[in-house]
Order: C-alpha cells, then sequence, then structure tokens
C-alpha cells in the first residue's frame, strides 16, 4: 500500500494519473460528440436518442459520478505538477525560449481553465437549464406515444443565439488545442508508442483534436446559419 502511495505521490505517478483521467474524458468528448450528431437527423432521432440516455437510470449516475472524478483528479493532479514544476525551478530562464513548443502545448494551463469554464456553463445551459429556462420547457412526442423533454428544440434554440453559438465555437477551438497536446502526451507518458514514433503520435493528436473541432462546431455553426432548423 506504501509502494503504491508513494508512486502515485511521484511526478510520474501524477503524469499517469493525468493521462488515464484524459483518456477517460477525451473518450466521452468523443461519445459525446457522436450522439449530438445527430441532431443532423432530426427531433426523433435526438430525443430518443436522450431517452435512451435517460432510461439508464442509475448506470447513467454512475457514469457521470466517475466523469467528475476523473475530471476533479485530473484538475487536482495538473495543479500539483505545476506547483512541483514551479518549486523545483524557483527563479524563471533569464530567456524563455519557445522554439520548440507547440501553442497547444504552451497554453495548456489556460485552455485547461477555459474548458473549466464551458463545462460549468454547458452542464447550466443544457443540463440543468438554469442559464436559459425557456429553452428547457419544450416536450417532444416520439412515434411510439413517448412524452419527452425535447432536446432537438433546446439545442436548436440555444444555437440560434448568436452569442451561444459563437461562444462555443471559440470554446471549442481550445479544446481542440488541449487535446492535440494532451493525446500526445498521454501516449507517449503511458509509454504506448516508442520515442521514435513521437512525430506520427503527434499528428495522429493534431488530427483527433480537429476531428473534435470539426465535428463540435458543425451543430452550432450549422444551426446558426439556418441550415439545421
Amino acid at each position: 500500500m506504501t509502494l503504491s502511495l508513494d508512486f502515485f505521490r511521484s511526478s510520474i505517478g501524477k503524469k499517469i494519473i493525468m493521462a488515464i483521467t484524459g483518456f477517460i474524458w477525451f473518450g466521452f468528448v468523443i461519445l459525446h460528440m457522436v450522439g449530438n450528431l445527430q441532431v443532423f437527423q432530426g427531433p426523433e432521432k435526438l430525443n430518443t436518442y436522450a431517452k435512451f440516455l435517460k432510461d439508464l437510470g442509475p448506470l447513467l449516475w454512475v457514469a457521470r459520478i466517475g466523469l467528475i472524478v476523473a475530471f476533479v483528479g485530473h484538475v487536482c493532479t495538473a495543479i500539483l505538477l505545476k506547483l512541483e514544476n514551479s518549486s523545483a525551478r524557483p527563479v524563471s530562464y533569464a530567456k524563455n525560449s519557445t522554439i520548440q513548443a507547440s501553442v497547444a502545448s504552451r497554453t495548456m494551463a489556460y485552455s485547461g481553465l477555459l474548458l473549466l469554464t464551458f463545462l460549468i456553463y454547458h452542464l447550466a445551459h443544457f443540463t440543468l437549464g438554469y442559464t436559459n429556462p425557456d429553452h428547457y420547457t419544450h416536450e417532444y412526442i416520439l412515434k411510439n406515444g413517448d412524452v419527452v423533454h425535447d432536446v432537438y428544440a433546446m439545442v436548436i434554440l440555444g444555437f440560434q443565439d448568436p452569442v451561444i453559438a459563437i461562444s462555443y465555437v471559440v470554446f471549442m477551438v481550445f479544446l481542440a488545442l488541449h487535446f492535440s497536446h494532451a493525446l500526445g502526451s498521454m501516449l507517449q507518458t503511458l509509454g504506448i508508442l516508442a520515442p521514435k514514433h513521437n512525430p506520427t503520435i503527434q499528428k495522429i493528436s493534431t488530427g483527433l483534436g480537429l476531428l473534435v473541432f470539426i465535428g463540435n462546431c458543425s451543430m452550432p455553426l450549422s444551426i446558426l446559419l439556418g441550415y439545421v432548423r
């Protein structure tokens, strides 16, 4: 037990926690995006999907609690690593060389904080209905006769607001930047591929970050521009 605690208190242990919790959230973001893209298939499809998730009952809450634990673990570990790095180098370099560092790697802390803000707003908007309660009151009758919360209408009404739609696009920029660096770091930390594959890993990470950006931005922009009503 002591050995295990010492390992996870070490820098490499914290990095592994960061990698695992980051992988959990990346998987969630992909699944969440795929589910939400059903907005392009109309209200019946999206609302049926939303009902399926709601009908999971306790399992849905287990998943939510797991995501919360992973998110808190990810943020806390990131803060601890940042503090360790700062204490290890109390005096900053006379010349801050960032030639080898990408924009994504240099903005990880900022993108992480912005994504925390986005997550809180996203939950308040679409999950809890606090920010726009008028978007949260519509009902929809499925083909089987079930009356459900009209998630489709909520999404359409939300993204018809230019401020909300553009804000989501801006947040997706930072999400893509965060993923494009974090995924490469995660694979390197877990030792899944040898160092010689680092360029390939970075290309894959950048591609996945771009995929998330395009997929998530397609929804608000299509609705804002009137292609999806």
